[in-house]
């Protein structure tokens, strides 16, 4: 199911009919290194978690509600992170109508994350742990699916550059939603502008993370005139929270896919751990979590950490 975010509400100008709409018919969706998959690093990258054999975990935190730094309070029973990879959800894709161009925007809470880099950021860094900017839609009709033009992608590739390096990340993630394409006068997806993004993005920062959370319109765009997103991003995985789908991204491996994917407070410890359990056997190398709250589930995340690396989780406030 199609998670829905409390960032786009508040970064949004949506009527308050509408908002109430919404919320009521809306439910959530139920890399140590960074050498660009599809080019001659590739071999290179490194697909275990943090100091121990199994796949990445990855864990989106809605920063509105939740402060990134609870990635970093989990540990394996023999001291590792259990995350490997934080994603601040989220910034957005906001449209200027004079201009006619994508414009990046921070709400006020992920505002005060990126300029506090050094309490939220660099702290989860200094535990090994990668930290990217997830990127999605403001229902202003732009989006990553819709550049109208390779120089329009690349322009917004520049801003998206420019904040990693401003905020010392280790990366940006694409989450094709909430986009409401049309919108504003803008155009519907075409089949060139994500592939022209994460092209653009990948030449301006060759050695960061680019993930896509497969879902939307980008998710059936991932190639064109012979170039593939997959050849651009490092990782790829599943939206659909409480289930078990391969992402079809051709380019990449099974050790920079996820195909499992839970939601820390809705899908039960028992399918978390099946899923774990299916991410080993198939040999896949990410494992990915959504919706980390403020409080200690250091027994619900035991449940995947058994499946995936055989150790129990900590939590070390």
């Amino acid at each position: 199911m199609k998670r829905f975010s409390n960032s786009l509400l508040k970064n949004a100008v949506v009527p308050s009919a509408l908002v109430m709409l919404m919320f009521a018919s809306a439910c959530k969706k139920d890399a140590n290194s960074a050498n660009p998959v599809g080019t001659p690093e590739a071999s290179k990258v490194k697909t275990d978690a943090i100091g121990v054999s199994g796949p990445k975990g990855v864990c989106y935190v809605e920063v509105n509600n939740n402060d990134i730094r609870d990635v970093g309070k989990y540990k394996l029973s023999t001291g590792q992170q259990l995350f490997d990879i934080a994603i601040i959800f989220a910034a957005n894709i906001n449209y200027n109508t004079s201009t006619q161009q994508a414009v990046l925007y921070y709400n006020p809470q992920v505002t005060n994350v990126l300029n506090n880099k050094a309490t939220y950021i660099q702290s989860l860094q200094a535990k090994g742990i990668k930290v990217l900017l997830s990127i999605l839609g403001n229902h202003q009709g732009a989006g990553i699916s819709n550049f109208p033009t390779q120089a329009a992608a690349t322009a917004f590739a520049q801003q998206l550059s420019n904040a990693v390096t401003t905020y010392g990340l280790d990366g940006i993630d694409f989450d094709d939603e909430y986009a409401d394409y049309g919108t504003n006068g803008t155009g519907q997806p075409n089949s060139s502008s994500f592939v022209y993004l994460v092209t653009a993005l990948r030449q301006l920062m060759p050695n960061k993370i680019i993930s896509f959370y497969y879902y939307g319109p980008a998710a059936s765009r991932l190639s064109y005139n012979g170039v593939t997103v997959g050849s651009k991003v490092n990782y790829s995985w599943n939206a659909i929270y409480g289930s078990y789908s391969v992402p079809n991204v051709p380019g990449l491996s099974a050790a920079n896919l996820g195909p499992a994917a839970i939601d820390i407070q809705s899908t039960s410890a028992s399918t978390a751990a099946s899923l774990a359990t299916q991410t080993v056997n198939n040999n896949y190398g990410i494992y990915l979590y959504y919706n980390l709250p403020d409080a200690d589930s250091h027994t619900y995340l035991t449940s995947v950490s058994n499946a995936l690396y055989g150790k129990a989780t900590t939590y070390n406030p």
